[in-house]
């Protein structure tokens, strides 16, 4: 039993000593703080203030640094930024879809009449104060056409309905009520200042045609395609200036595809199906030839590869190169990148006749001989030149000053055409010394509008002079002829600021144009020259101003949409 004693006294021991060393520094601990008080020196404020802020710092989170607190604050702005256009956008879209009520159109008022829902006749419209006239709009076609982007709708890459804007849509968001009638103007009789309206629909009722009486009239039919008397054209080409065109396209391009990989097929018809030909080298053309070349690159090869080998796109142009509104370094620039998309480009080349099968075309060569050939085809695209409509041509035989003219209808610095004092023409219908373009057209209608507001404007100064002349007259005293004075002063003054407008001037924003693999050129005016561009970042920039010229908000959505769309899942080969 001894040794298990001998740990527990062992113990024992030394908690006793460990009490014993408590209690001793417990008695001595109060002397021991008396000394320490009265031999250490009190500290001053400067220390005591050292070590709060000592303290302070040790207690408190680091600040950050000023480049840290930078991007903390940018962060923060983005996401307001994202908020507070998520917001707006979110308005905007309401607003569209909940239009408010639009007074009834007043019978006093001049009658209006705009024929057409192109560039022209749209521009107008989204900038006339309607409720200064009784406005009616004709045209067959009920929707506005974002035409610089249909190329992309012959391959899949925009769907359609994403560049088209129904055109009752911003009509019933003006400030009073515009009458729209789907119809077919089919002659403007000018003695009698009325147009007659044909109804074109499938599906016709008891009227379907009439005669619309008009005080004022803006010709705003556009064109149509030239063939410049060229046989077989119209039978077997496509045209690429509306929506059914791109879609006949593009049912064209999936046909020759699967024609061509049909069982026993031989390889001449193979090679003939797959050679795709486009003629003109406009924008148009080039955008619709970049367009299709992407389409096969991307897609068509590789659920089709049978036809890799064999697939093909031919640009014919009659000029000795394509682009010609371009600067030279852009021109060449396309044509090499051309070439190394295999796009063949055939300059100086007539077109003489079109066959269900083949072109004839005559081409110089390089001893300045002209030489004829054929052009086997299996889709041809024809985009080049304009033509009269019967409509402006009909139109352009009643009237004696317009004999001469034969582009179309002769205007002159106001827009007005020659021969009439109350008929307008703006777009490709008019002649007025600028290039048949959709910028050209939506500056003519956008200037027009601020003309008719000021007529209107002017028309109701005059008529307020009209009354505080009369008012003048019977003022009963000379302080109150005095007052009334002032006030013609002071409208006359109104008035002639009003009338001061000046002759419509064409500004040329520059032009710009894809060529494929996602590059573009642009020749961008700037300041008092020209900025020429071409590459990857032209193609951003293409695609942003583009975006930003889409008609509403509802289009840049829907053809951000299909962008996405198309570089995600791809460009779609069914056919319709």
């Amino acid at each position: 039993m001894a040794p298990n004693l001998r740990p527990l006294a062992a113990g024992n021991l030394i908690a006793q000593l460990q009490l014993a060393g408590r209690r001793t520094y417990a008695t001595s601990r109060p002397s021991l703080i008396a000394n320490r008080a009265r031999w250490t020196p009190r500290p001053t404020q400067h220390q005591i203030a050292l070590r709060q802020s000592i303290r302070r710092q040790s207690t408190e989170a680091p600040k950050p640094k000023k480049r840290f607190r930078f991007f903390r604050w940018t962060w923060r702005l983005t996401y307001i930024s994202a908020i507070a256009g998520a917001a707006y956008i979110s308005y905007g879209i309401w607003d569209m879809r909940n239009p408010e009520e639009q007074p009834q159109p007043d019978p006093s008022k001049k009658t209006l009449v705009v024929l057409g829902t192109g560039w022209g006749a749209v521009s107008l419209l989204k900038k006339l104060d309607c409720e200064n006239y009784n406005v009616i709009v004709v045209s067959p076609r009920n929707y506005f056409l974002f035409t610089p982007l249909l190329p992309s709708c012959t391959v899949g890459t925009i769907e359609h309905r994403s560049i088209m804007e129904p055109i009752r849509n911003f009509l019933r968001h003006k400030k009073a009520a515009v009458k729209y009638y789907e119809a077919e103007a089919t002659k403007i009789d000018y003695e009698k200042r009325v147009v007659y309206i044909n109804d074109e629909s499938p599906i016709k009722g008891d009227a379907s045609a009439t005669e619309v009486p008009f005080d004022m009239l803006v010709i705003g039919v556009g064109a149509e395609n030239a063939t410049f008397g060229i046989p077989g054209v119209r039978e077997h080409g496509l045209f690429l200036k509306e929506v059914g065109d791109a879609q006949r396209i593009r049912n064209r391009i999936m046909d020759c595809c699967e024609t061509a990989t049909f069982k026993g097929q031989s390889p001449d018809e193979m090679k003939r199906l797959l050679h795709m030909v486009v003629v003109g080298g406009g924008p148009t053309g080039v955008e619709f030839a970049g367009e299709l070349q992407d389409f096969f690159n991307s897609d068509l090869k590789k659920w089709l590869p049978e036809i890799k080998e064999t697939f093909h796109v031919t640009l014919v142009e009659a000029l000795p190169n394509v682009l010609p509104m371009f600067s030279k370094q852009l021109i060449e620039y396309t044509e090499k990148t051309f070439k190394e998309e295999t796009i063949t480009i055939r300059t100086k080349t007539m077109v003489k006749n079109v066959t269900d099968r083949y072109i004839e075309a005559e081409s110089t060569g390089p001893d300045g001989k002209k030489i004829l050939e054929k052009i086997p085809y299996g889709l041809l695209v024809w985009a080049t030149g304009n033509a009269l409509r019967p409509i402006v041509k009909d139109f352009m035989d009643q009237i004696p000053a317009q004999k001469d003219s034969r582009r179309g209808l002769a205007v002159n610095e106001y827009l007005v055409v020659k021969g009439c004092d109350n008929v307008w023409a703006v777009g490709d219908c008019a002649v007025a010394n600028y290039a048949p373009t959709a910028q050209v057209a939506a500056q003519e209608g956008a200037w027009l509008a601020r003309m008719f507001n000021q007529m209107a404007r002017t028309h109701q100064i005059e008529g307020e002079l009209a009354v505080l002349s009369e008012k003048q007259e019977k003022a009963p005293s000379k302080e109150a002829r005095d007052a009334v004075f002032a006030e013609i002063k002071d409208l006359q003054k109104r008035l002639r600021r009003v009338k001061q407008i000046g002759p419509f001037e064409y500004t040329h924003n520059g032009s710009l144009a894809y060529i494929g693999s996602e590059k573009a050129v642009a020749d961008i005016s700037w300041l008092s020259g020209n900025i020429a561009s071409g590459g990857t970042l032209t193609y951003f920039f293409w695609r942003s101003a583009y975006i930003s010229m889409c008609f509403s908000t509802r289009n840049r959505i829907l053809v951000c949409i299909d962008w996405v769309k198309s570089k995600i899942f791809g460009r779609d080969v069914s056919r319709v």
